[in-house]
């Protein structure tokens, strides 16, 4: 008797622990959500407090619609056009996508399903790599390698221009893709494939008809990761981009909005309305952003319904 109450004494006291230690992580993960909400609409505050006074102050379809960016100008008024940046960044992004997205899933596909184990390693290192450069290094190469050849290649007095910045781009969107897409294939079950093969499809039919749409969400994330990196990149494409306020052009040089708050907040005096003007383009930046996630979600959740 003495024995059987010291054994459920015990396995109280395990319960009993167990339920605090299953309490405290389930108390740290719960604090560790609120803190990343927390971070967001820390940010979001910040950029509508930061960045309303000088939309207010210049015109919301003026700031917007305008076509010249002129915040320093001292012999005619000051022109707060943002509308260059915004069309730049809007055909940058897609540019880089168009050639990234395509590149990217094969690349995964071919990862996962067609390569041999030792040569899909030797590529996801090599992909890994890639992730790890960091973004001025990347524009230092484009600098050097890629604007003299586009210069030389068209015939045009300076290669920093859009196509540049959409090259180092699609590179720069590569690694997310890739290492994305390609954890999203390998986690489809093998059985749909089986099932694919016996009904007679061939591999590549079971690759993009049964793989691919199966791993649909992990793939649109990869896409949504691969934007954000686009659309938020600075350094890169300030040095293959031209840095200059013009509409854009394929040849042209041309301004994105996250290099024109980059170029500019160092020496924008502090309560004026050019610093102001900026932190209104990282509101656009952010909202446009925002409003690109929430279309991608909607249309994998229509796709699942």
């Amino acid at each position: 008797m003495t024995e059987t109450t010291a054994s459920a004494g015990k396995l109280k006291k395990t319960a009993g622990t167990q339920a605090t230690l299953e309490n405290g992580v389930h108390a740290v993960f719960l604090l560790c959500g609120v803190l990343a909400i927390g971070f967001v609409l820390c940010i979001s505050v910040y950029l509508i407090i930061a960045g309303i006074p000088a939309i207010h102050k210049i015109g919301f379809i003026k700031f917007i619609t305008g076509t010249k960016w002129m915040p320093t100008a001292t012999t005619t008024e000051p022109s707060f056009g943002i509308l260059p940046f915004i069309l730049t960044s809007i055909y940058g992004t897609a540019g880089a996508m168009a050639i990234g997205i395509p590149v990217g899933l094969l690349t995964a596909l071919f990862l996962t399903k067609a390569a041999p184990k030792r040569l899909s390693s030797v590529i996801r290192s090599a992909v890994e790599l890639l992730a790890g450069i960091p973004s001025v290094v990347y524009g230092l190469v484009g600098m050097i390698v890629l604007v003299p050849l586009i210069a030389k290649l068209f015939r045009i007095s300076s290669g920093a221009t859009l196509f540049a910045a959409i090259l180092v781009l699609s590179i720069m969107v590569l690694p997310s893709i890739i290492n994305v897409s390609a954890t999203a294939l390998d986690a489809v079950p093998q059985e749909y494939e089986s099932a694919s093969l016996a009904l007679g499809a061939t591999k590549t039919e079971t690759y993009f008809r049964v793989s691919l749409p199966a791993a649909k969400s992990g793939v649109a994330a990869s896409i949504v990761l691969g934007i954000g990196r686009a659309i938020g990149e600075a350094m890169a494409i300030i040095m293959v981009s031209g840095n200059v306020a013009n509409m854009p052009g394929l040849l042209k040089s041309v301004r994105f909005m996250t290099t024109a708050i980059a170029s500019e907040m160092s020496y924008a005096a502090v309560g004026s309305l050019q610093r102001e003007a900026l932190f209104s383009i990282g509101l656009i930046l952010f909202l446009f952003i925002m409003m690109i996630n929430a279309i991608l979600n909607l249309m994998i959740k229509r796709k699942k319904v």
